[in-house]
């Protein structure tokens, strides 16, 4: 059929074809000069396809329009335009016209094997491909690709994250893609499509994010907004789509992690998956996770002693002992985890997440001035962790600027939706409104937190404290024994006086609260204090 002639240039998966400074993949629809890709429309890229297959011959323009076309009625135009195209980036020569006879390429042509796909990086690796402009205003066509280049330069600043540069990526643009071929191509194991349409004064930007071993949708989102300052409208979608999004490709990791056999994780990989099992587990209780985590990153630290994450691992797991009173001496865990942080900022200093250890295992010192220095420069370094900023929310209200606290933990909540630790973000919301005398609000966000944090003991006593702040003694009560049940460990250092925050009026009112809910203090010294 005419339709599988048209396919035929695109089915050469076992050669490359080399001229001039550049490599051309048919199987893979990638030409490059210099290993840099070169964008080519799909017309002008089979056309050049069918030229150069057949180097050594005239070939007729019926021949080109049916290879090339199809069954598509197109006039000699067409042909003309793709011709005109070719000799743009190529060279005048590059195209020949034999008068009365058809076309022929005019460079010479080496055929070789083609080049296997580059490998996947040890990280997980991912491409923003070009997103489809759907809107009728033609003021805003240049929306979708500003979208994509920001989205790339944010992703980048999430340091676990391999992302494929913007040319690499810009060269699949106006083409009909796989997005396995393309994942081939470019060595990632996720790519990020999607689309931007304006009219009628809103817009809305559709981003999903495909596994593209599997060809499987890991998650997809819709950004809507009202057009105003063209500046500002990218600035929100890029951060409702990169604060969305990076979570997600966490989450596949981690269920990819569970997968993978230990063996084949080499050292970056053992960290990788020690990271995520202290991500995951951190608000938990149990030490279990922790102590997972611990192994894996000494065991990456074995075979590479400059791995920086398996140091940062380290410290938080140092960070959520800590917190949990989940060890014996807790000077000298501090002080291990603090020495963990630094490791790993002397091995990469961009790296948020460790300025984020930093910051709050300084908290857990007690030096409340360098633990906000690091994590507002955590925040700086990128401003796209929902995460960091909602820790940043809670020591901003507890040891900063309070009236900060809660409106940056309701920001971080809406820069990331669907969190896979949301419940974490909502007990730092909790605690920010706890520290602004809101107990009604804080009851609310420690209910939330704990519906889908099972064994997980913040949320609880949030839940007590600020029960009692809102007068409920009853539930206070009934809460705090669940506390006790879950982490009597952690219940009767809070009770002797041990909390994260120096913070005096902040101290005074958890630690008289809680003793409220479990008993040990008369309703009458709460109603002194609220």
């Amino acid at each position: 059929s005419h339709a599988s002639r048209r396919d035929r240039p695109a089915s050469l998966s076992t050669e490359a074809f080399q001229f001039l400074d550049c490599i051309l993949r048919p199987s893979v629809r990638q030409l490059t000069r210099n290993g840099t890709p070169i964008a080519v429309g799909a017309r002008a890229f089979d056309l050049l396809v069918h030229l150069v297959a057949n180097a050594e011959r005239v070939v007729d323009r019926d021949e080109i329009m049916l290879a090339v076309w199809g069954d598509e009625v197109v006039g000699d135009n067409n042909l003309n335009v793709q011709v005109a195209t070719l000799r743009r980036l190529l060279g005048r020569e590059a195209v020949l016209t034999v008068p009365g006879r058809g076309l022929r390429f005019g460079h010479p042509v080496r055929t070789e094997a083609a080049v296997d796909a580059p490998p996947l990086p040890d990280r997980p690796s991912v491409v923003v491909l070009p997103f489809t402009d759907l809107g009728t205003d033609a003021g805003w066509a240049w929306l979708a690709d500003c979208i994509v280049e920001d989205v790339t330069t944010e992703l980048s600043r999430f340091r676990d994250l391999f992302v494929v540069a913007r040319n690499s990526a810009f060269a699949w643009r106006g083409q009909v893609r796989d997005v396995r071929t393309v994942a081939r191509a470019l060595g990632v194991r996720y790519v990020v499509e999607g689309s931007v349409r304006v009219g009628a004064g809103r817009v809305r930007a559709t981003a999903q994010l495909i596994d593209a071993t599997s060809g499987g949708h890991v998650w997809a989102e819709n950004i809507d907004g009202v057009v105003e300052d063209p500046f500002a409208t990218q600035t929100r979608i890029v951060a409702g789509i990169v604060g969305a999004l990076a979570p997600q490709v966490d989450g596949a990791e981690v269920m990819r992690m569970r997968r993978a056999p230990p063996a084949d994780l080499g050292a970056f990989g053992l960290a990788q998956a020690a990271w995520a099992v202290v991500s995951t587990g951190e608000m938990a209780f149990d030490a279990g996770p922790r102590d997972r985590a611990a192994t894996l990153a000494r065991e990456a630290l074995a075979a590479d002693p400059s791995c920086g994450l398996a140091f940062r691992v380290l410290a938080a797991v140092h960070w959520w002992h800590a917190y949990h009173g989940t060890t014996i001496d807790f000077a000298a865990t501090v002080a291990m985890g603090r020495d963990s942080a630094d490791a790993a900022i002397a091995l990469d200093a961009q790296d948020h997440h460790a300025w984020r250890q930093k910051g709050l295992l300084a908290f857990m010192a007690q030096d409340q001035g360098a633990g906000l220095v690091a994590l507002r420069h955590a925040h700086a370094l990128n401003p796209n962790c929902a995460v960091t900023l909602s820790w940043l929310s809670l020591n901003e209200a507890l040891h900063g600027e309070p009236d900060r606290g809660v409106p940056l933990a309701e920001a971080a909540l809406r820069l990331s939706p669907r969190d896979p630790v949301r419940g974490e973000m909502l007990c730092a919301l909790g605690f920010a409104q706890f520290a602004a005398r809101d107990y009604a609000g804080a009851a609310v966000s420690a209910q939330a937190a704990s519906l889908g944090m099972s064994n997980a003991a913040p949320p609880l006593v949030l839940g007590a404290i600020a029960q009692v702040g809102a007068g409920d003694l009853a539930a206070a009560a009934a809460t705090f024994a669940r506390l006790e049940a879950t982490a009597p460990l952690l219940a009767r250092q809070r009770l002797e006086g041990r909390w994260l925050s120096t913070n005096p009026d902040y101290h005074a009112r958890a630690h008289t609260f809680l003793r409220v809910a479990a008993g040990l203090a008369s309703p009458d010294a709460a109603d002194a204090l609220r």
